[in-house]
């Protein structure tokens, strides 16, 4: 079957510029739940001052393809939000409408993320080309060797356009998506979002593990990379700034000024070949069985703004605790990824307050997706949790470590970083036919199976 790229039977409606999204029409995921706010800002009294659009969009959905897929992502886009849609609603595109098998999975539907990230670079390039064209004849225009400031005074109309088109063709988006069919997982990122699983361990102690990587330069992997094409790294630095270009990632969908022209930022101009890639990193499948309780996507600036509030090495340890004390409290799972949204974004606030430094401050875009597979709400509404086995969650023990698999790392081998108790809870010491014997499950909350898998 052709992909959406290649002409296939729905390519004419994925183009470009569109008024409403196709995805839209999918059923959501009833087993998971969307927090976010949009980028704050500090005037010069002090006061925050809201954005009324997030660059930040998110999926989570499920398609009927011979048997069900589940697909959720973040697509935290850079320079508006616009390519974010647009990358989230073509990669669901060739992911739903590729046919994922039903056996034999692993290797076919690592080949179609691959080619969803791709085709989203391949059509994001046919549709710039008019604006590249204005680019090119507009520099055309302009004396050979001028500098910038004789190029604003002489030319000052073709300089803001210049600076226009310049703007326009810095749009792009980072991503992170996880794939769920006959529970086995498949996770695939470029940029700084991060897909963390929460899972127990076989003495029931929470840990958290993370499958994708951060494409920055401080990946030892992206440095070797970078380094290999001729740009000089050093602490984390090109010749002294932490971004590469116009953004912080490595790697990106679409932005053609940080990748066809970047040549244009005098710190890049070494490199021998693009420097940003679209090439997503890939984890699956993993198989999801009991011991997995939920899963979280999380923005670069939910991750960012969290670590800075709290002075934390452990983000992603303190991002599960705060997941795991709203699931007990809160009736809905948009209710727990909203709650946590909001506390990070108040203690960031009250961080600034205190420190008297909030004037010029900006605090991003924040996103976080939750997935619940196997974790007891005892407030829920609705039937929301998903039960393989056994137990409820008020006595589980919250002894978090923290796992990140690197690019060569199998996520069934990768070994747990120890890190002392953060919250140190009644042992887990009952099983669910026993406890529901003994009645002490609380009469509001039912189990069920996750028909989404």
């Amino acid at each position: 079957m052709p992909t959406i790229a290649e002409g296939g039977p729905e390519h004419d409606k994925y183009i470009f510029n569109y008024t409403r999204s196709w995805t839209d029409d999918l059923p959501v995921c009833k087993v998971s739940g969307i927090g976010y706010l949009t980028r704050q800002r500090y005037d010069e009294l002090g006061q925050r001052r809201e954005e009324l659009e997030s660059e930040d969009v998110s999926l989570r959905c499920y398609y009927d393809d011979a048997g069900v897929v589940c697909l959720y992502g973040i697509f935290n886009g850079h320079n508006g939000a616009e390519i974010a849609r647009f990358a989230r609603d073509r990669i669901a595109a060739e992911i739903l409408l590729g046919r994922l098998p039903a056996t034999e999975m692993d290797q076919i539907v690592n080949e179609i993320i691959q080619q969803s990230f791709l085709s989203v670079e391949a059509t994001y390039n046919e549709t710039i080309d008019n604006k590249i064209l204005e680019r090119e004849s507009l520099q055309i225009q302009l004396p050979e060797g001028i500098s910038n400031y004789d190029a604003y005074q002489q030319y000052p109309q073709i300089i803001e356009k210049l600076k226009e088109l310049n703007e326009e063709l810095s749009s792009g988006t980072g991503a992170a998506i996880a794939i769920l069919k006959n529970n086995r997982l498949y996770v695939a990122n470029v940029g700084e979002s991060r897909v963390l699983l929460c899972k127990t361990d076989k003495d029931d102690v929470l840990k958290v593990i993370q499958p994708t990587v951060d494409h920055n330069l401080t990946n030892p992997n992206e440095v070797i990379r970078l380094t290999n094409l001729g740009l000089k790294i050093a602490d984390g630095k090109i010749n002294g700034s932490r971004t590469i270009g116009n953004q912080s990632s490595t790697r990106c969908l679409c932005n053609y000024m940080i990748k066809v022209a970047y040549k244009d930022f005098e710190e890049l101009n070494e490199a021998s070949a693009e420097p940003v890639i679209a090439e997503p990193h890939i984890v699956g499948g993993i198989s999801i069985d009991s011991s997995y309780r939920f899963m979280m996507i999380a923005s670069p600036g939910l991750l960012k703004t969290l670590e800075e509030a709290t002075g934390t090495s452990q983000v992603n340890k303190e991002l599960a605790l705060l997941v795991v004390n709203q699931l007990r409290l809160q009736s809905t799972l948009t209710g727990v990824a909203q709650a946590v949204v909001d506390h990070i974004a108040r203690i960031y606030h009250d961080t600034y307050e205190a420190q008297d430094n909030a004037t010029g401050a900006t605090r991003p875009n924040i996103m976080l997706m939750v997935r619940n597979f196997n974790f007891a709400m005892p407030n829920a509404i609705t039937e929301q949790q998903h039960s393989w086995n056994s137990s409820t969650d008020q006595d589980t023990a919250i002894n978090l470590t923290q796992t990140t698999t690197s690019t060569n790392t199998d996520l069934s081998t990768a070994s747990a970083k120890n890190i002392l108790p953060y919250v140190d809870f009644s042992e887990f010491n009952t099983k669910f036919e026993k406890a529901k014997a003994e009645g002490k499950i609380p009469s509001n909350i039912k189990y069920f199976n996750d028909n989404y898998n």
